[in-house]
């Protein structure tokens, strides 16, 4: 069972905590919502898929401000428990940094849980919904592009060319020339009208030309086939595939992540559970960062905590591309950072632990 001081510090940290999220997440939302707001204004994006969008960036970027804004909360509010003087007094009463550890483990414990429920489980979906979003815009781009009048469409690297002479604004065509040659054998094709559309899956685009007129033939032989048509349908490739677009890093389940043996797969994985496990090695580094008691200095630790929190993501991508680079062997994996970084600080501030002068003091007594 909690006890009193448990309890207190529990509810201190946690509150702070929540604070610092809601303001993490309204300054990310805002920068989000003013680049979707520039990708609207120069057609990159629909109007209608704005908030949409911007909901898939903050689950999937959610991993990621959790683990600061957790370390912020038990800097902060320890911080506040020493300046008032009650740590002193926690210790006064016997309940040394021990306790406050298992405050802060027992918090980082659901802390940690929800940041691996978003980068294990939701960071993959958002990414996948934004790669959607993405491919639909760029496939109504393309059609868009392809379907103004008066102008050529080059597709196959210059085998098939397709003329709009007009288009009404229901996307239908009008005056339709259609030159394929594909296949060795040269096909023109001239229409009063068709319609565009984009095949579902595969990306392709699909031309229906109706009432029109069809010339088989290579120039300079005289076997040419002419004919008339009623409905004439052509299948032009898409350069790129929703399917291959699927096929990013980030959107792949981590379930499936967890079974492949491709080295950049690996690392991806290591990315996501480098999130949760952030949560206690910050939980442990936060309580030896705040000064105790009045006499000790708190701007030297005040400077080692900034120097601690950079590293701390800096070291991670770093990690993260040594691995995948190579560098680093499959053994020491992609999370040796938090470790460096836990027995860097901690070393740093063990000459002025009560530990280190309490032997300083034996062996200055020794001599």
């Amino acid at each position: 069972m909690l006890g009193i001081v448990d309890r207190y510090v529990l509810r201190e940290v946690t509150k702070v905590f929540l604070a610092i999220v809601l303001t993490l997440a309204l300054i990310v939302a805002s920068m989000l919502l003013l680049r979707t707001f520039e990708e609207v204004n120069v057609g990159a994006l629909s109007v209608t898929l704005v908030f949409r969008f911007l909901g898939y960036q903050l689950v999937r970027d959610a991993s990621s401000l959790l683990p600061p804004a957790f370390f912020l909360a038990a800097l902060v509010t320890l911080s506040r428990l020493a300046r008032d003087s009650e740590l002193i007094a926690m210790h006064a009463c016997g309940l040394g940094p021990s306790r406050t550890y298992r405050a802060l483990l027992l918090l980082a414990v659901p802390v940690a849980a929800l940041t691996a429920w978003f980068a294990l489980v939701l960071q993959p979906w958002a990414a996948t919904g934004i790669q959607d979003i993405r491919m639909q815009q760029k496939e109504q781009a393309a059609q868009i592009a392809g379907l103004q009048p008066g102008r050529f469409y080059v597709e196959e690297e210059g085998d098939v060319v397709v003329y709009i002479g007009a288009i009404d604004r229901h996307r239908s065509l009008g005056d339709v020339f259609l030159l394929d040659r594909r296949g060795g054998t040269n096909r023109m094709v001239v229409s009063e009208g068709g319609v565009h559309r984009l095949e579902e899956g595969s990306g392709d685009h699909l031309v229906t030309l109706t009432s029109g007129h069809r010339f088989d033939g290579n120039p300079g032989e005289a076997a040419f086939m002419i004919g008339d048509f009623d409905a004439y349908e052509i299948r032009i490739r898409a350069k790129e595939r929703a399917a291959r677009a699927r096929g990013k890093r980030s959107t792949v389940p981590t379930s499936e992540l967890r079974v492949v043996t491709d080295l950049a797969d690996r690392v991806e994985f290591e990315h996501r559970l480098a999130a949760p496990l952030a949560i206690f090695t910050l939980a442990v580094l936060a309580i030896p960062l705040v000064a105790v008691s009045p006499r000790q200095s708190s701007t030297g630790r005040l400077a080692l905590a900034f120097l601690a929190y950079f590293s701390f993501f800096n070291l991670q991508r770093l990690a993260e591309g040594w691995l995948e680079d190579g560098i680093t062997p499959l053994w020491l994996t992609s999370q040796w950072y938090q470790l460096l970084i836990l027995v860097v600080v901690y070393l740093a501030l063990l000459p002025d632990s009560l530990w280190a002068r309490r032997v300083l003091g034996r062996w200055r007594r020794a001599d």
